[in-house]
This record gives structure tokens, sequence and C-alpha cells, in this order.
């Protein structure tokens, strides 16, 4: 019976060439759509890549038109341009006797206040650490000497 199945198969030699064309398009059907795939992507990424940079031009405009137009506001804005303005309709520059000062009830004088004492005050010593620690290691070293020495009285055991 085995005998028939290997006769059977040898006879027929079509079906392994059928065999190998199958596998063949199924490996190029594959890889077609791989590089379908790759291909897709890559244009994806190329309409992405060049819309970003449009972008980014007419970003670059729109900040060049931005500073052109505050340069113009300041241009507008400028002393001399604003006094031209002002001459043309009809004010003037304010004289000592145009003022007019008016009293309103309810709103005292303003008062002098001073925020920093006088000059001469600068003058006098800041005590603002004690002199505990304004003292050395060696000052308070002596002076504990020092004292030990004066309280025995100097005297030797």
């Amino acid at each position: 019976m085995n005998q028939r199945i290997i006769q059977a198969y040898r006879q027929a030699p079509w079906r392994v060439q059928l065999q190998w064309i199958g596998l063949f398009l199924l490996i190029l059907v594959v890889g077609m759509l791989i590089a379908g795939v790759y291909v897709y992507v890559s244009g994806r990424a190329a309409e992405t890549g060049a819309r970003i940079k449009s972008l980014e031009l007419e970003r670059e405009g729109l900040a060049i038109r931005i500073a052109d137009m505050r340069t113009q506001l300041a241009l507008l804005n400028s002393s001399q341009v604003m006094l031209e303005r002002a001459e043309k309709l009809g004010f003037r520059p304010a004289e000592r006797e145009d003022l007019v000062y008016l009293p309103v009830e309810g709103i005292s004088v303003r008062e002098v206040v001073f925020l920093a004492p006088p000059p001469a005050a600068i003058q006098r010593e800041n005590k603002l650490l004690r002199p505990a620690y304004t003292q050395s290691l060696w000052d308070l070293l002596y002076q504990s000497a020092y004292q030990f020495m004066n309280t025995r009285g100097g005297q030797r055991p």
C-alpha cells in the first residue's frame, strides 16, 4: 500500500510543480503587501513632513508680520508723532497759569512720612550680634584660662 502512494505521487509531477508555484506566489503576495504598506507609510510621512514645513514657513511669515506691526505701532505711539497729532487737534502744552487745583472734601492733605531714619542715625553703632558671637575660639580659650587662673587665686595644689 505504501508503494502505491509513492507510485501515484510519482505519476503526477505536476502536483509538485503546482505546490512550488503556489509557495512562490504566496511569498510574492506577502512581499507585495509588505512593500505596499511601506510605500503607504513613507508617503504619509513625506506628506506630513511637507505640511510641517509649510506650517513652519507660515509661522515665520506671521512672526515677521507681527514684528512689523509692532514697529508701526511703536512709531505711531512715539512722543514726536503723538505731539504732532495733539497739535493738529488743537492741544497745547499746559502752562503754570492753566493749572487749577480743586480741594475735595473728605480727603486730607498728605503728610510727610519718613520711611528711612535720618542720615545722622546711620553713624551710630549697630549692635545686631552679641559679643559672644563675635569672639574667636582663641579669645574664648584665653579668657577661660584667665578666669580659671583668677578663681583659683594662682594657687597650686
